[in-house]
């Protein structure tokens, strides 16, 4: 794993992003794990009669993707996620590929905090859109994590 980018790092324009197809078993597993049962999800023969005809993820498990960038690319590893805004402008089915991509909007160096721009994407066509705000390790506070690491 990558220690990730410092406050430092960042730049306006920097992007990153991560996709995963969703299956079937991604979405029994969001079920479990949030207890959102609603039967657009989980029940084909309800999903049937509703305005998408089938199933659909949970847009909050496409958004979730969203996270995966923040933690492990950019900024990366020590990123404080403290608030996201989301629209939702689309669907996500079983078996298509949703493509998070965060971007560096604007940075706040007096808190050492940046604004990203978040969108979730199947086949380059926004799914989700928002806004995140998060809090990132200074190279000072990193090297001083490292350093307690090493005593």
């Amino acid at each position: 794993m990558s220690d990730g980018l410092c406050f430092e790092d960042l730049s306006v324009g920097l992007t990153a992003s991560f996709g995963k197809t969703i299956t079937e078993a991604d979405i029994v597993l969001f079920a479990a794990v949030t207890g959102d049962t609603n039967p657009m999800h989980l029940n084909a023969d309800y999903a049937k009669s509703t305005v998408f005809g089938e199933r659909i993820a949970h847009g909050m498990l496409a958004a979730g993707l969203i996270t995966k960038v923040l933690g492990t690319q950019l900024p990366g590893p020590g990123t404080i996620y403290m608030s996201q805004s989301l629209k939702s402008r689309a669907p996500v089915r079983i078996g298509e590929t949703v493509t998070a991509t965060v971007e560096v909007m604007a940075l706040h160096p007096e808190k050492h905090r940046a604004t990203l721009r978040t969108v979730c994407a199947v086949r380059g066509t926004p799914v989700l859109e928002g806004e995140a705000l998060v809090s990132v390790p200074s190279r000072a506070m990193r090297l001083a994590q490292q350093q307690q690491a090493a005593e």
